[in-house]
Parts: C-alpha cells; sequence; structure tokens
C-alpha cells in the first residue's frame, strides 16, 4: 500500500505516512476494485460500509420512477463514498454509487470505521468537516434548482466551483453531457448558453476547463 496517496484524503489531512500505517494496521479493512459503471453501492441496501476512493472516481445516482436520473455528485480519489447513509436514521443508501471509471476503494465495515475515528482526534475532526461540507454542497444544489435559466443554473456553478477551490479555471466533471446532467439541463441546451457566455468574454472554454474572464459579470447573470 502507498500510504502518500492515503495523506491527500481528507479523512487523513494532517497525518503523516508512518502514523497513519500504524493506526490502519490497527482497524480491519479491505481495497476492492471496481470495473467502469459497476454498482459500488446499491440504492436502497442496508448501509453497512464507508469507503475510501484511492483511485478512479464514482457517481452518486437518483433514478426516479418517471425513468428520469439526477447525477448527485461525483467523488474522486482521496475522498469519502458512503458515510452519511451509514450514520443515518435509515441506514440504507439512497442513491447507487457508480463508478465511472477503474475504481479502487478501500472499504472499512461501520464498526471500524468508528474505531478508526475514535483513534485519533485529527480523524474525528477531519471527518466532522467533511459531513459539513457534504451539508453545504447539498443546501448549493438545491439552491441551484431554484433558478430556471441554463445561464442562470451554469454560472453558478461555476461560482459555487471557484469559491471552493479558489480558482477562476474550473474543470468540468468528466464531460460537457455529465455537467448538463448534473445541474438538470440538456446538453445542446448547455453548449448553447457557454458559447453565448464566452461570446460575451465572461468565460473561455478549452477542452474540460472553464475559466471564469469576468467574475462580476458572471455574477450578475443570476439576476437576469
Amino acid at each position: 500500500m502507498d500510504y502518500s496517496v492515503l495523506k491527500k484524503c481528507i479523512l487523513f489531512i494532517g497525518i503523516p505516512a508512518k502514523e497513519l500505517r500504524n493506526l490502519l494496521r490497527e482497524v480491519p479493512h479491505h481495497i476492492q476494485s471496481y470495473k467502469k459503471n459497476e454498482i459500488v453501492f446499491h440504492l436502497m441496501d442496508q448501509a453497512l460500509r464507508v469507503g475510501i476512493i484511492l483511485e478512479g472516481c464514482a457517481e452518486a445516482q437518483k433514478f426516479f420512477p418517471n425513468g428520469g436520473q439526477m447525477n448527485v455528485s461525483v467523488r474522486r480519489a482521496g475522498e469519502i463514498i458512503g458515510p452519511a447513509a451509514v450514520f443515518s436514521k435509515s441506514g440504507t443508501y439512497p442513491c447507487n454509487i457508480v463508478s465511472l471509471e477503474a475504481t479502487t476503494v478501500m472499504m472499512f465495515q461501520k464498526e471500524d470505521f468508528l474505531s478508526l475515528l475514535q483513534k485519533d482526534v485529527r480523524i474525528l475532526q477531519n471527518f466532522m468537516t467533511e459531513i459539513a461540507s457534504m451539508i453545504y454542497f447539498l443546501q448549493q444544489r438545491l439552491e441551484l434548482q431554484s433558478y430556471r435559466g441554463i445561464a442562470q443554473k451554469a454560472a453558478l456553478w461555476l461560482l459555487m466551483q471557484a469559491s471552493q477551490t479558489g480558482k477562476k479555471s474550473i474543470c468540468i466533471p468528466g464531460s460537457i453531457s455529465r455537467w448538463a446532467m448534473l445541474i438538470n439541463v440538456s446538453r445542446p441546451s448547455l453548449h448553447r448558453e457557454l458559447k453565448k457566455l464566452e461570446e460575451q468574454g465572461i468565460i473561455s472554454c478549452k477542452d474540460a476547463t472553464v475559466t471564469i474572464r469576468n467574475a462580476e459579470a458572471l455574477q450578475n447573470v443570476l439576476s437576469r
């Protein structure tokens, strides 16, 4: 195991590799690999496991009776999957967690994960910060849904990402199609609105990156 990879994990921020190695030796866990589009956690299954993504990425996908789909979030290497479901009253996973590419996960049973949190207050603090960030993210998603205009949704999403990362260049989540699904709009409509914003000099698009050229103008898009 390359413990330098785990140092990048939100849960283990501030913990040297040597200490982390000793901690993990005391806590049962296993490494599990998933192929692209394989389900890691199934909707409504009993939530008994928490995972840390070591390589690859996974997406929370929610399907509706009318055939619609909402992509809730994408989790990448170093991020945690399943904690909210594991510690919820319902005790079930509220959506499918699906690997978007070949993905490796360090998996803990609930009791073992609790043991890990109790072994070092830094891990517990990092975990609480991560849970708080998840709640904040969901609040932002609710705000996103309050806007009807496609340009407004794209602008708000870009501004949220810039605020979180402190950067003006934003990596879109996989592809334009996936980004469109994330904010619940059609791909052609999103592409059209991005082109308009680019022509106005508000943003620039290159490959999988959108750069904010005029943050004030992008903020003004929200009030249109």
